[in-house]
């Protein structure tokens, strides 16, 4: 049952230390369902890694190099924080309600490391404050083609009934993940596969605070906005069958944390006292209001119209555009024609000027700006 205040519930914090996993996160915050494999595993440079992704290698068996970004970037990033803290903390305030509507005050929270883990530290706070429910809060695993961490998920339902486990994520692409997440949870009865995000453009959640492609300034850095946390790892020699899937804690990298920093600004602009229905745009974050058709469907176009074989290579959406310019081998850079020098983008423009990456601009309809990884057997 949700726990009325006081909010950070000391149970969860004794299971997060339990579990050993390092992060610049409160206890109070998120229970890490993580094993710290920091110093087990050398990070490599994009290009290595990319090449290994290409030629069959799954990408969970291996770490990119975390740097902080450029002087430059970072005040780039600052700019999309001050701009687009509003909006995101009116979705997560519409995220909230729904959530709350739909489940109940006995709702756990299982965000998807790590991109979902600040978003679910703001839903759990914005829950706390306007209704007064202190709602557990984990992060678990899940890897596109090895599936959900079933250890982690055992580590649940061990402890909570299957009906109040709620996933959690930041963003929606293609809708991939939620594929993954369907075809696991099937095993697990009672377990629902619904997720919840924060802005789903590929229109496949109702649980969502728009689907609008907005920007979430999170999706603009890497562990140094997720709790100095790396993505999650998979690969036998280092993650046991008891174990729980892996993930480094960059603690070198702790004078360039800005995981309470980002989470602090978006909470100045939580909006309390009503219903959070209405975007900064003018939009209504209504489900009403997404566009027809399904976000997977324009990434087959766009991979039809530039001759890309492999749907994988395409990365709709500004948080999975993002991801591409930060951690993979880009080939070139899709901007909807609309948003042509729009401050939104500042960031994604950025990224591909410093990576001599070409940007080209067209219409989209799902989407505000589309990544599209290089082929590198093709260079």
């Amino acid at each position: 049952m949700g726990r009325f205040v006081n909010c950070g519930n000391q149970s969860f914090a004794r299971a997060k230390r339990q579990t050993h996993m390092r992060s610049s996160y409160r206890d109070e915050d998120v229970t890490l369902l993580l094993k710290d494999i920091t110093g087990l595993v050398k990070p490599q440079p994009t290009e290595e890694r990319e090449r290994l992704i290409q030629s069959g290698k799954h990408y969970s068996e291996m770490l990119p190099i975390e740097y902080v970004p450029t002087q430059k970037y970072m005040e780039v990033y600052r700019e999309a924080l001050e701009k687009y803290a509003g909006p995101t903390a009116r979705a997560v305030g519409k995220l909230s309600d729904k959530i709350i509507q739909a489940r109940g005050q006995d709702v756990v929270i299982v965000s998807l490391a790590r991109a979902g883990i600040p978003i679910g530290i703001l839903v759990k706070h914005f829950i706390c404050r306007k209704y007064q429910l202190d709602v557990p809060h984990y992060a678990i695993s899940i890897i596109k083609g090895r599936g959900i961490d079933a250890n982690a998920m055992r580590y649940l339902l061990g402890r909570y009934q299957p009906q109040r486990l709620l996933f959690l994520d930041g963003w929606i692409g293609k809708g991939a993940i939620l594929e993954e997440l369907r075809k696991d949870i099937a095993a697990y009865e009672g377990v629902s596969a619904d997720i919840a995000v924060v802005a789903d453009p590929a229109n496949v959640t109702a649980l969502c605070g728009t689907h609008e492609d907005i920007l979430i300034p999170s999706s603009c850095l890497n562990c140094t906005v997720s709790g100095l946390v790396s993505r999650t790892f998979l690969r036998d020699d280092i993650i046991g069958a008891e174990d729980f899937h892996g993930a480094v804690y960059y603690g070198e990298l702790a004078d360039a944390d800005l995981s309470y920093e980002f989470i602090d600004a978006i909470e100045r602009h939580f909006e309390l006292g009503r219903e959070s229905t209405k975007m900064d745009s003018g939009h209504e974050a209504d489900d009403e209001n997404a566009v027809s058709g399904r976000g997977i469907d324009e990434a087959r176009k766009i991979a039809a119209a530039f001759g890309v074989g492999d749907i994988n290579l395409i990365k709709p959406g500004i948080g999975e555009t993002t991801r591409v310019l930060l951690r993979r081998v880009p080939w070139k850079v899709l901007i909807d024609e609309r948003y042509r020098d729009n401050p939104e983008l500042d960031h994604i423009v950025r990224l591909a000027e410093e990576k001599n990456v070409p940007i080209e601009y067209g219409a989209l309809k799902h989407y505000k700006c589309c990544g599209i990884i290089k082929r590198l057997s093709e260079t």
